[in-house]
């Protein structure tokens, strides 16, 4: 059987990196097996639910290039793909599960809630602020062995049984995890509205969605076991879960959306980091083979496997996103990185730039010089120009009476040139300087700073081939005046 993964975000907001990294491992797996990638929304949270914050989830997995073969816009066979489009679902699910003696009515109230809480705090000496839960509480509804059906609002209740001993899941990250039976109580199954919790929910539409395998982060290990239950009363199989460690900032505390700008997907778009840049760095946050820490999409793919995901929490790097990010901008093919970076280089306002080979051209030129695209497109843009201002102290060492005669000569051969490359160039530096027994350097620069207002760029056949003829000759001509 082909495996089955998916990512089910909440719509409360823009697509988390440790969301995007739990999305990309379920989607390695996937594609390494020929298996099917489904994108579920839970979408319980109807406060926080919005519309923009799904767009944002569903922009940046595209982005990234993380594509599903079921979900929103993308019917394979098990829809609905939103919670809220189910609710008819999950009623008749805690009916039966009612019926069979696994859940029940609580018709308790908030006020009876509260002084359960209470007269537990009394009696352990706890203060008010206290993890109640961590203490041992658990609330045991005088509704849980009635009956009686009342017309008034009630939560469905799973009904724990009263067990000894352990029970748990082997973790393919983790391995054998267990808990005792007495470390759980009644838990909710369904608010009172009819909206189904995080557990049952989950539990209902993984079922439904015939999905083989759970990834997800380790904040939802105790999660597991709720669930385990409720497989266990429906009689359903469960999926393997692998809990994978979570994202810490480079202050020792967990990536969160509050305090951690870099917890944003699209942040990291913004500020001109390649998909496949991003996906490299967080693929290895939390994830390795042997050594090795550059990846083609394909040979993430390939080489993907629970086997290789650590136990212990990655930690963002932003030297290191740099580092990885440049060497994909030095590595992917030209128009590739062009492609990418056009939206870059008209922001700086070159409205017209197209992709085509110019623009290919100014990645190879500045591949290497350059972290970013945002970086790159900022060096590129004097190239689109008409004309440029010479730097006052380029001008004082390069374009005196000396650098002007020797840019002179150098005109009168690249007037010449039947062809305008890079290799047609070149060779006009070393023949200008040999024919008037000038070093390189000294025909070089004052062509450099002419052409670019500077005394760095790259080589100067590549520089004039990205400038073109007639705006080279403009400049030179301006540079003469």
């Amino acid at each position: 059987m082909k495996p089955r993964l998916r990512f089910a975000p909440s719509p409360t907001g823009y697509l988390h990196i440790g969301g995007a990294r739990t999305a990309l491992f379920n989607w390695l797996y996937a594609r390494k097996h020929g298996g099917t990638f489904v994108l579920r929304i839970e979408d319980t949270d109807q406060e926080r639910s919005t519309e923009q914050s799904l767009q944002a989830i569903l922009d940046g997995l595209t982005w990234l290039g993380i594509d599903w073969d079921e979900g929103p816009g993308k019917d394979g066979g098990h829809g609905p793909y939103f919670q809220m489009k189910k609710l008819a679902r999950y009623a008749a699910i805690a009916d039966e599960l009612i019926a069979k003696g696994w859940a029940y009515r609580d018709y308790s109230t908030e006020e009876e809630l509260a002084a359960a809480r209470k007269a537990f705090a009394a009696e352990k000496g706890l203060k008010e602020g206290d993890d109640l839960r961590s203490a041992g509480f658990k609330f045991t509804s005088p509704w849980r062995d009635s009956k009686e059906r009342r017309d008034g609002p009630a939560l469905i209740r799973f009904k724990m049984p009263r067990r000894e001993g352990r029970f748990g899941f082997d973790d393919l990250v983790l391995g054998r995890i267990e808990k005792p039976y007495d470390d759980f109580d009644d838990f909710v199954l369904m608010r009172s509205d009819g909206v189904p919790l995080y557990n049952f929910g989950c539990v209902v539409d993984d079922h439904d969605m015939a999905i083989t395998h759970v990834a997800r982060g380790q904040e939802h290990i105790n999660s597991t076991f709720p669930q385990l239950m409720i497989y266990e009363a429906l009689g359903w199989q469960p999926p393997q879960f692998a809990h994978i460690p979570l994202i810490f900032a480079q202050d020792n505390s967990k990536l969160s959306k509050r305090k951690h700008p870099e917890a944003d997907v699209m942040r990291h778009k913004e500020n001109g980091i390649l998909p496949h840049g991003l996906i490299n760095f967080i693929a290895r946050l939390g994830w390795s083979h042997g050594n090795d820490e550059l990846f083609t999409r394909d040979e993430l793919i390939s080489k993907f496997d629970f086997s290789g995901v650590g136990h212990s929490q990655g930690v963002w790097n932003p030297g290191k996103l740099l580092a990885t990010n440049k060497h994909w901008l030095k590595t992917l093919e030209p128009l590739q990185v062009a492609m990418a970076l056009l939206p870059y280089l008209q922001a700086t306002g070159v409205p017209d730039a197209t992709v085509d080979a110019k623009l290919e051209l100014g990645v190879k030129a500045f591949a290497e010089r350059s972290e970013t695209l945002v970086e790159m497109a900022q060096k590129l843009r004097p190239y689109y120009a008409h004309g440029v201002t010479i730097d006052g102290a380029s001008a004082a060492k390069h374009l005196g009476p000396e650098g002007k005669a020797l840019l002179a000569k150098a005109k009168e051969q690249l007037v010449a040139l039947p062809s305008w490359t890079a290799e047609a160039i070149d060779p006009i530096v070393k023949i200008v300087a040999d024919a008037n027994g000038a070093k390189v350097g000294a025909v070089a620069q004052p062509i450099r700073v002419a052409a670019t207002g500077g005394t760095v760029s790259p080589g100067i056949g590549l520089t004039l081939e990205l400038l073109g003829r007639d705006e080279t000759l403009h400049r030179i001509d301006a540079a003469l005046r």
